[in-house]
């Protein structure tokens, strides 16, 4: 490996689903839907865990968990049921 190697920053991902031995992960700010052999992935992924995705080119250099970014989806999600099971959306604004 070389010294002038640049750095390729990593990419936002979360994986929308499994099929087969396919995962299928919704990549970047568009949600480009990209199928990745699901052995590529973390041994514990699971749908629904953002992911952080380096590239070399148009292959896959690595694949991290982002448990911040998990996390910080699961809160957005059960605030936006705990308002919808509160009614806030019938109520006018």
């Amino acid at each position: 490996m070389s010294n002038d190697q640049t750095h390729t920053p990593a990419v936002p991902a979360v994986i929308d689903r499994f099929e087969g031995a396919v995962a299928v992960l919704l990549v970047g700010a568009d949600q480009q839907v990209v199928d990745v052999p699901r052995d590529q992935l973390p041994r514990d992924a699971q749908p629904g865990q953002w992911l952080r995705v380096v590239w070399d080119g148009d292959a896959i250099r690595q694949i991290t968990l982002d448990h911040d970014a998990t996390a910080a989806a699961q809160q957005r999600i059960a605030t936006k049921l705990a308002r919808l099971r509160r009614g806030d959306h019938l109520r006018e604004p």
